[in-house]
């Protein structure tokens, strides 16, 4: 998912990161408003890093790894995931030399908001059709987690279209290649979402409105 330096043309870079940029303002906001969840945010963004930290070669400047949105999209909302993602991508392509920092606003687009609200609105979907907590939340896990990668791919594909196919075939073929990993890394996630949420709710460090139930099944 963190596409590296070097690998977007400029322009591109500057169009994703004005995409991002409203997202980006409006979490701040939302993080200055929730100061009352500030542990549920550090842990989160902690969460966040160690996840997309686990890097698995992908595509030629990329890479596959878990999203780890799934936590703090749950305990904090949406909203908040493009801050909390902008902070982790950044360290880790200073720190790391995981991504790059002119397609910072590429990753954060995928990373903080085509997952988090992905995985948001399909998890309260799912809720309204019925379907389980537990089987909710591993849906909108795996779901959002390959929002991501297909967000990903086709920013890849705009910036190198086939020569034949355009942008479609170029999507279909980033998109291919990255569900080799993506697949199974996704439904490992959606699994160890869900015992981690778990135990947070059992060991009573957060509460969840309608998940205490849940949680002790």
């Amino acid at each position: 998912m963190h596409i590296s330096e070097g690998f977007l043309p400029l322009t591109h870079c500057a169009a994703w990161a004005c995409a991002s940029a409203p997202f980006l303002a409006h979490a701040v906001s939302k993080l200055n408003a929730s100061r009352d969840k500030r542990y549920l945010l550090a842990a989160s963004a902690g969460y966040l890093f160690t996840l997309t930290a686990l890097k698995l070669p992908s595509v030629a400047g990329s890479s596959s790894h878990p999203t780890g949105v799934a936590l703090g999209t749950v305990l904090a909302g949406p909203a908040v995931m493009p801050a909390l993602s902008l902070i982790v991508l950044l360290f880790q392509a200073l720190l790391t030399a995981h991504g790059g920092l002119t397609t910072l606003g590429a990753n954060v687009f995928s990373l903080g908001i085509a997952g988090p609200w992905t995985t948001w609105l399909l998890w309260r979907f799912a809720l309204r059709c019925g379907l389980g907590d537990k089987p909710a939340i591993m849906l909108a896990t795996a779901i959002g987690s390959l929002a991501t990668y297909a967000c990903t791919s086709l920013q890849l594909a705009l910036a190198h279209p086939d020569a034949t196919g355009g942008v479609a075939a170029a999507f279909a073929r980033f998109a291919a290649v990255f569900a080799v990993t993506q697949l199974p890394v996704a439904a490992v996630e959606a699994v160890f979402t869900v015992a981690v949420l778990r135990a947070l709710v059992n060991s009573g460090g957060v509460r969840i409105d309608g998940w205490e139930a849940w949680a002790q099944r």
